[in-house]
């Protein structure tokens, strides 16, 4: 079977697949999030309509957002850095931290269930949402970044816990910075950096040592489901830039607010997923 068959007898796939870069690429763009948090749940949901089990369906979604993160945060670093909002200072000093939690994290998505991945994306997404919601219009809560100790902490624990749900790191790198009044718009362009951080080494970790499950969909080698990043990709890339120009257009709380109800969506849905 050519690919045009293939898309033909799954167009419905297809187009929720295309829907869902395009959607991607303008939140890595207007969020710096690498889309990881559209991606992951729309993977993880529409798996499952094909007979694989959640457990699995979580673990390939995850491998899957992550290898579409790295061409879509190159195009985000891109159109963020000719704004200025990219501070490549923090990133110097943040990267190896970072990288450190990425492999720790990714090693251990290839090893543990995927109702704990599940469950630490819903989780993780709705208290950051919760966070920024409650925290819309008020001060910092710290007047800068802590000391190194401090710094290495919050770069290893970005790279560790966004690797093992497979988002780009603005879920957790944004409401983090912003905490230690860290400007809003630097925060999500430095976050789309800290993206392709994540999403590079976190993507070879799951496609050499993961181990396909039996039930994954066609496709999948190792962890990463390579029908799904081939849709997903070209539009990622091709919409990025027009969330890029959206974000330089809004305010800070305008997009607080788009990142947090975004997120809360998000953790919700896949909470009840789990659990109901």
């Amino acid at each position: 079977m050519n690919i045009i068959e293939f898309i033909t007898n799954n167009i419905s796939t297809f187009l929720a697949l295309v829907a869902t870069g395009v959607f991607a690429g303008i939140l890595a763009g207007l969020l710096g999030v690498g889309g990881g948090i559209v991606i992951v749940p729309v993977l993880f949901f529409l798996f499952q309509s094909f007979g694989v089990s959640p457990e699995s369906a979580m673990l390939v979604a995850t491998a899957t957002s992550l290898a579409t993160i790295v061409p879509t945060s190159i195009s985000s670093i891109r159109s963020h850095n000719k704004k200025g909002n990219v501070d490549f200072y923090l990133l110097k000093r943040w990267a190896v931290f970072i990288l450190m939690g990425v492999l720790v994290g990714s090693w251990l998505v290839t090893r543990v269930e995927g109702t704990m991945l599940t469950m630490l994306f819903g989780v993780i997404a709705a208290l950051s949402a919760l966070n920024m919601l409650f925290r819309t219009g008020k001060s910092a809560l710290y007047p800068k970044l802590p000391n190194i100790t401090g710094q290495t902490v919050m770069g290893a624990s970005i790279g560790f816990f966004s690797s093992m749900v497979g988002i780009g790191g603005g879920t957790i790198s944004v409401p983090l910075l912003t905490l230690y009044n860290y400007p809003a718009h630097k925060a999500i362009g430095t976050a789309a950096a800290i993206g392709l951080i994540i999403s590079l080494p976190g993507t070879l970790t799951m496609l050499i040592l993961g181990s396909t499950p039996t039930d994954a969909p066609a496709g999948t080698f190792g962890l990463v489901n390579l029908f799904a990043f081939t849709c997903i990709v070209p539009l990622t890339v091709l919409f990025a830039p027009v969330g890029a120009s959206l974000a330089a257009k809004l305010d800070a709380i305008k997009l607080k607010k788009i990142f947090a109800f975004v997120l809360l969506f998000t953790g919700l849905r896949m909470l009840a997923q789990l659990f109901l």
